[in-house]
């Protein structure tokens, strides 16, 4: 038996010895260059394609089967002059033996200079359509006889893959897409992996050169990690990795973002989820952390997770990308963070029990994007504290030029009214527009805007004014901003309005329904900068309209209707009262004897309606109630200048102080009197731009001769004649 087995031995030996000698022999004296052109026939025939050999090949054949092309390229049988690929070099080897038991064992791959070109024709068909299709399909003949049944091959089992390494230099990848217009290209890819085997993790690192031409981009990324897969279970994971590159391009500005992402990213496809766990984001000053899973791999992908922001400098972030924000108050954006909960889809995302905080500020609630190609936005926020105003641009270089030219005209009106005197002529009707005509609505971007918003604050500093409570609810779609409520509690009253916005026609249209009880009117004028004339609670309803782009325009083409009422309030720096009485002492002939009265003129009430027409607010029944006197008046404001032209009528009751001063003492003959004034000038001066009218008191005192002479003939005719007659002698005089 020993002799045997040596026998046995001996012969298998040889056998062994004789494959090896064959395998030098063909892989020596066999030259597949010589059969360049069966091998493209055959690649032809069984997997239709069209191979061109431009170089060499080389081969062994045992105990490796070896296999290197050079100068190599693969066209479809559709366009077989036009490669989808080609390559400088393949070099790869199978070992023979583990191919019996289906395993895969190779050594180094190599890949040189592989250049893939992907195109999408201008009827939508792909080039890597073609892979593999012949190159015309035969023509179906019809039979009777059923296909036979594949039998699924349940006992087959999946090959082992055993890869010493794979290397891929200076390969290439560029699609284009005809219908588009659009390209996308990876060049300069260099992929180098340790050992690959199935269910272990494998060593990979990837650098690539990505750029697009719409919009233009340039992308360098390089990635780093581990790779592992089972086939068999459809599971794959991407371990430890870690990916870092600069961008930059049009989007960017002519900046350069510098970005970074790393965790781990399992795919299950069996299970139809992936999952990215330990997820770091970075870019540029941007720092972020989270996690997200998504499930329905199969159909439409559900995503979830959370995401948070570290605090950033979000004003010098977005300017670091090439998306400075407009000029606002310094440090405006400069420290914000975001921690929320996150879920969506490939075309929506929802970030809800979100924490914003953006200065001073706090925001909770939602902020969602329903359709991303539609931009459609959806917003639920609370907020604590907000000052928007630190927000707005500032004024333009325009803007301050026409506000200076106007407070320059006021200024010089305002010098010449002396209104406690009155002996100083009206002040001229101002000229000086001090609105702006910048463009003020951003047209392009509401069409586009599919707007949902409802906010609500603690408090809202808005325009300077401190509004408690806050409420903005609004709208957009379109092209048409709709207000459905702005409201809150203002200097302890309340305010609300309502509006639309139509950006839709060539010039904009607004539209503004507004609500304001019991608020204190100075405490408004003070906090836009301007010196209050009159203090007092306001009650106003108004309903305008107006179109166009600017300040200027829009208050041009204002027209409506309002009604105000101002209670318990003063007439700053005039003393309405010591005017009349200067008045009374004219007509009575004497000449005031006492100290000037105080500065202010209290009332309870003043009240009137408006009338809006093209800028200009006609008022035909001011009504104001001051102690010891009626005013009734009528006038314009012109808005477009802030500029007032009012006749007023004060129905007197002279000096009812307990020591009055006998000029201003007012008889019989002043009842029914009513002395005229005439309101002049700068919206701003108030009743400082009020003087008596002359030409009124001219009237007023020429009734009152015919009130004297009726009483004298009074006191002469007694009962002597007729009423008829007496009363057409009145008459007569009054004339």
């Amino acid at each position: 038996m020993k002799a045997f087995g040596k026998i046995l031995g001996l012969v298998l030996l040889g056998l062994l010895l004789i494959i090896v000698a064959l395998g030098f022999a063909l892989s020596h004296l066999f030259d597949p260059n010589d059969y360049k052109d069966e091998i493209r026939q055959i690649a032809r025939d069984k997997a239709h394609i069209e191979l061109t050999l431009n170089g060499d090949i080389g081969w062994s054949l045992f105990p490796w089967l070896g296999l290197e092309l050079h100068d190599a390229s693969v066209a479809t049988l559709a366009a077989p002059t036009q490669p989808f690929a080609d390559l400088q070099m393949l070099g790869l080897s199978v070992r023979v033996l583990p191919l019996l038991r289906k395993e895969v064992q190779m050594s180094d791959v190599r890949v040189e200079g592989l250049n893939l070109r992907l195109t999408r024709d201008k009827d939508g068909h792909g080039n890597w359509q073609d892979i593999g299709q012949p190159a015309t399909a035969p023509a179906a003949t019809a039979s009777t006889e059923p296909a036979p049944a594949s039998k699924p091959d349940s006992v087959s089992q999946p090959l082992k893959l055993d890869i010493d390494s794979l290397t891929v230099n200076n390969a290439r990848v560029e699609y284009n897409d005809e219908q588009s217009g659009k390209q996308f290209s990876a060049e300069s890819i260099q992929l180098s992996t340790g050992p690959v085997h199935d269910a272990t993790s494998i060593p990979l690192k990837l650098t690539a050169f990505l750029g697009t031409n719409q919009p233009v981009m340039r992308v360098k990324t390089e990635l780093d990690g581990k790779l592992r897969f089972e086939r068999a279970l459809k599971r794959y994971q991407l371990e430890d990795m870690k990916v870092t590159g600069e961008a930059s391009g049009e989007p960017l500005q002519g900046k350069t973002m510098t970005f970074a992402a790393q965790g781990q990213i399992l795919v299950d496809l069996a299970a139809n989820v992936a999952e990215w766990s330990g997820l770091k984001i970075s870019a540029n000053q941007l720092r972020a952390l989270g996690e997200l899973k998504a499930s329905n791999l199969d159909s439409t992908p559900q995503i979830s997770g959370g995401l948070s922001i570290a605090q950033l400098d979000l004003a010098r972030f977005l300017d670091s990308i090439g998306h400075p924000l407009p000029t606002m108050a310094p440090g405006s954006l400069s420290k914000v963070e975001l921690v929320s909960r996150l879920s969506g889809t490939p075309t929506s995302v929802i970030l809800d029990e979100l924490n914003l905080k953006v200065d001073d500020s706090t925001f909770t609630g939602l902020v969602a994007i329903d359709d991303f190609a539609k931009q459609a936005v959806r917003i639920q926020l609370k907020g604590d504290t907000f000052d928007a105003d630190r927000y707005m641009p500032p004024k333009s270089a325009e803007a301050n030029s026409a506000s200076v030219a106007r407070k320059a005209e006021v200024q010089g009106g305002e010098a010449n009214a002396l209104a406690a005197s009155g002996d100083t002529p009206l002040p001229d009707a101002p000229t000086k527009s001090g609105w702006s005509t910048a463009k003020i609505i951003p047209v392009t971007r509401l069409k586009a805007l599919d707007l949902n918003a409802d906010i609500s604050f603690g408090q809202l500093t808005l325009s300077k004014l401190p509004i408690q409570n806050a409420a903005l609810k609004a709208s957009s779609k379109a092209g048409v901003l709709t207000l459905e409520n702005l409201s809150g509690n203002l200097y302890k009253g309340t305010f609300a309005a309502n509006g639309s916005l139509d950006v839709q026609p060539m010039l904009p249209v607004v539209k503004l329904q507004t609500r304001i009880t019991n608020v204190p009117v100075e405490k408004i004028l003070q906090s836009q900068g301007q010196k209050p004339p009159v203090t007092g609670l306001l009650t106003l309803n108004s309903n305008v309209t107006g179109s166009g782009n600017s300040q200027s325009a829009l208050i041009s083409s204002l027209n409506g209707t309002a009604s105000f009422v101002l209670n318990d309030g003063v007439l700053l720096n005039a003393n309405l009262e010591q005017q009349l009485c200067k008045g009374i002492s004219v007509l009575n002939r004497k000449t005031l004897s006492g100290e000037p009265m105080g500065k202010d003129t209290p009332f309870k009430e003043l009240k009137g309606s408006l009338v809006f027409r093209n800028g200009v607010a006609s008022n035909p029944d001011m009504i104001v109630r001051i102690p010891g006197m009626s005013v009734k008046g009528d006038g314009d404001i012109d808005l477009r200048v802030l500029g007032m032209d009012y006749r007023v009528g004060i129905i007197i009751e002279g000096d009812t102080r307990a020591m009055p001063d006998p000029a201003c003492q007012v008889g019989k003959n002043f009842v029914g009197i009513e002395l005229p004034l005439r309101c002049r000038g700068p919206l701003e001066l108030g009743a400082k731009a009020c003087r008596l009218d002359k030409e009124g008191l001219g009237k007023v005192a020429a009734k009152m001769a015919g009130n004297k002479l009726t009483d004298k003939l009074e006191e002469k005719l007694g009962d002597k004649v007729s009423p008829e007659l007496k009363n057409a002698l009145k008459g007569l005089f009054n004339r």
